[in-house]
């Protein structure tokens, strides 16, 4: 059998899992969930567990998985639903399509539980169906134990280390995703407003047939980190920060880009924007199998620190204000994170997939809110996306200010109000000596951004 068959790649993947986990395991796909109206429902995405194995985004399926095999359960079609939605192939062409050894109805599936691990899913009708099914109550994801826990641990093992398939598809959403970035660039001249920039990105991603990775961030308010509304005007002078992924059949891409609406940036700007990529390239120039994410962390808060330091914005020196967390006051967020099936890969799993063994959460400041701490293996995917942010509720909280007052020059700050936030962000592929910027057609120097975006005048 040809091993790019799909067949093929996901028994590799069942096969992987029963040299990690040897009990039987049930994982559920999840269900449709309406809005306002049971034949109005949001747009369907299976459990990335359920997708790893499976293959299809099947609603209100199940998979039984045990020493390599895998036994689908699920139900054919009603007459009803080919009426509103066209021919559904049956189960049995779907279960041959994945390769299972067995299929069966959904009604099947009560006899198969017995002392089988799972892990919940998100929605909370089918939450209700596992803990019935299964006997007992499951908690959060987050607060996995016992087998369920060897469950989860024995598929970030199978996750975290990408085949090539999954990297294929991760390459074909970032190639999308670098063509919704150029068109964002094109747009911004002839756009009045955020959601029409937004409106052009998206629609690269539409065309392609692909979907958004996660809701998009398209603001000149980038210092709200995770800001998804569009209604701000652009004016000349302001930055717009696009924060936005296409995914395909679940596997996403997640990538970054900072722009003057003007096409060209203030010495500020400039300043600040060389600083963050300076940041930027260091770490991906760093990043090879055996690093510890942590350190590229703290190596792009000491690039940030050093860079503002010489900007005399923060006073110091660069080692003393990163121990000290100071440079968290304009970057508070970690440096990057797990890229795979979800955005944030595996993160339904709290911390059990971003942290190796044995470590926990830092409560520093500076270290806090870090996603990724392990060392890193070849054919892991992540993000680097260090950033700058004048984020009020930061820099105006006087517990804050009362702790950095030594560190900050407020009046140099002050020269620097036209930068809000910037944040430039690529996925990378950990390669046998190093990393592969998989996003790399993507401009990020000023001078290719001004170039660009110069030329669609």
């Amino acid at each position: 059998m040809n091993p790019s068959d799909p067949r093929v790649v996901l028994q590799q993947r069942r096969e992987k899992l029963a040299q990690h986990f040897c009990g039987p395991a049930i994982l559920w796909s999840g269900s449709e969930s309406p809005r306002n109206f049971p034949a109005n429902r949001f747009p369907f995405r299976a459990s990335s567990h359920f997708l790893f194995f499976a293959g299809r985004s099947l609603a209100n399926a199940a998979i039984h998985l045990e020493a390599g095999k895998l036994t689908l359960f699920m139900d054919d079609a009603d007459a009803n639903d080919a009426l509103w939605h066209g021919p559904s192939p049956r189960r049995q062409e779907i279960a041959k399509q994945m390769g299972a050894d067995q299929d069966y109805p959904l009604s099947k599936l009560a006899s198969w539980t017995q002392d089988v691990a799972t892990i919940p899913v998100q929605d909370s009708a089918t939450r209700q169906i596992q803990e019935k099914q299964i006997g007992r109550t499951l908690g959060s994801a987050k607060q996995l134990q016992g087998h369920n826990r060897q469950l989860a641990k024995a598929i970030v093992a199978v996750r975290m280390i990408h085949d090539q398939s999954a990297i294929s598809s991760i390459r074909e959403a970032a190639a999308v995703t670098v063509k919704a970035h150029l068109a964002g660039m094109t747009a911004t001249y002839n756009a009045q407003t955020e959601a029409e920039i937004r409106a052009a990105m998206e629609a690269v991603i539409m065309a392609h047939n692909l979907t958004c990775a996660y809701n998009s961030i398209v603001t000149v308010q980038g210092e709200v980190l995770h800001n998804q509304s569009y209604h701000r005007p652009i004016r000349a002078g302001d930055l717009l920060l696009a924060d936005v992924g296409a995914e395909k059949e679940g596997w996403a891409s997640d990538v970054t880009r900072t722009w003057p609406i003007s096409g060209s940036f203030s010495s500020t700007q400039h300043d600040i924007y060389d600083i963050v990529l300076a940041a930027h390239d260091i770490c991906i120039a760093k990043a090879a199998p055996g690093v510890e994410f942590r350190d590229l962390h703290l190596l792009a808060a000491l690039t940030l620190a050093e860079g503002l330091v010489s900007l005399g914005i923060l006073k110091g020196k660069a080692e003393t204000l990163v121990e000290r967390d100071a440079h968290a006051l304009f970057f508070p967020h970690g440096v990057g994170h797990l890229l795979g099936l979800d955005v944030h890969d595996m993160e339904d799993l709290g911390d059990l997939a971003g942290y190796a063994p044995g470590r926990k959460r830092c409560d520093r400041f500076g270290l806090g809110f870090l996603r990724l701490d392990r060392p890193l293996q070849k054919s892991m995917i992540v993000t680097i996306e260090p950033g700058f942010y004048q984020v009020p509720s930061l820099l105006k909280n006087p517990e804050r200010q009362s702790h950095y007052q030594d560190c900050i020059n407020w009046d140099q700050l002050v020269k620097f109000k036209d930068v809000q936030g910037i944040r430039i962000e690529d996925d990378i592929l950990i390669t046998a000596k190093g990393a592969e910027v998989l996003t790399a057609a993507l401009p990020s120097v000023p001078s290719q951004i001004e170039s660009y975006m110069n030329r669609c005048i």
